[in-house]
């Protein structure tokens, strides 16, 4: 009705380069730094109105990326940050990653409009440091939930005790311990962790089968395998199946389990490996392979002593450890980052 008044909605970006630093901008008469972005209007929606003022303030024609955070907060004073809402109307900020920018184009920013004189590439750390408190902790919020893939719900720029992401670990035990987490709240809080299945294949020389990867970081060799579907219900040892399938052509039934790893970096998902046993390929079976060109560029065999040069450490802590049960007939092993 148009004697009450509305929210006011606006969209920042959280702009990154290669090299995973934030952008930063400086707008005239000294004001505080802020994020790219602003108040959308007319009929946009966040994403066409984040779009527009990256095309305004800094002739950078990108799209918003994926949300990753909500902060809802009462009315106050707006600021150039849009750090609270107007008197009298609360703010809905959508935040949404943008990026990475190539290298030639983040050098090369050109300010368009008059409320931008300047613009720093920030490690994270150092955005949060610079930034106004509000708007900072809307970034740490929104780079947590980057990081472990999910979403932060905000609120008056604090982590909801809900938020899937961006909530304090202390806290949310804390939460839990006195249970004041309603159950929705206590399972969108909980940590998640990625699973993965992969497949050790060896030649009839011992050799390991070892693929390349046509996504990331190409230099990474890789054991056969992948992602497993949980949400689709799908189990460990069928995704292995499926994997190698899908990547080298090879339907073949995994054997034993010869390992779980786990790892773990902070403020990132764990990450969980099942590791099969997939018996020895003769030179007919080598010779079936035929790759996924979407994900695989090459594969090869490589024998034990010379991994070092081919898979990062943890893999190859990995990959040594079910070789050794694979010889000795023990296992499944538990392994943290590779080690027993």
């Amino acid at each position: 009705m148009p004697d009450r008044p509305s929210p006011l909605v606006a969209a920042t970006g959280v702009v990154l380069d290669t090299r995973g630093r934030v952008l930063v901008l400086a707008p005239p008469d000294a004001a505080d730094p802020r994020l790219p972005g602003g108040t959308v209007e007319d009929t946009e929606t966040p994403e066409e109105g984040l779009a527009r003022l990256l095309r305004k303030e800094l002739d950078l024609a990108l799209p918003a990326g994926r949300l990753l955070a909500v902060d809802s907060r009462p009315p106050g004073p707006a600021g150039a940050n849009g750090a609270g809402g107007p008197a009298g109307r609360s703010l809905v900020v959508h935040v949404h990653l943008v990026g990475p920018v190539p290298p030639h184009r983040a050098a090369a920013l050109s300010f368009l409009a008059g409320s931008v004189t300047g613009a720093r590439w920030l490690a994270p750390d150092e955005a949060c440091a610079a930034l106004p408190a509000p708007v900072a902790s809307r970034l740490r919020a929104a780079l947590a939930a980057l990081h472990t893939g999910s979403f932060a719900h905000l609120v008056d720029g604090v982590p909801h005790p809900g938020s899937p992401a961006g909530l304090d670990p202390a806290r949310r035990v804390a939460l839990e311990h006195s249970g004041t987490l309603d159950p929705a709240s206590h399972r969108a809080s909980r940590p998640k962790a990625v699973t993965a299945a992969s497949v050790l294949f060896t030649d009839p020389g011992g050799r390991v089968l070892l693929v390349q990867p046509a996504y990331g970081r190409s230099d990474r060799w890789n054991l056969p395998g992948g992602g497993i579907d949980s949400d689709l219900g799908e189990i460990p040892r069928a995704a292995a199946r499926r994997e190698v399938h899908e990547e080298i052509g090879l339907d073949l039934a995994p054997g034993r389990l010869l390992a779980v790893n786990w790892s773990h970096k902070a403020g990132r998902p764990a990450r969980i490996r099942f590791l099969y046993d997939g018996g020895v390929l003769d030179a007919p079976a080598l010779a079936r392979i035929r790759l996924d060109e979407t994900e695989l560029l090459q594969w090869r065999t490589v024998a034990p002593a010379d991994l070092r040069g081919w898979v990062k450490p943890a893999l190859r802590r990995q990959i040594t450890a079910c070789l050794t049960a694979l010889a000795t007939g023990a296992g499944p092993l538990e392994l943290h980052a590779g080690r027993p």
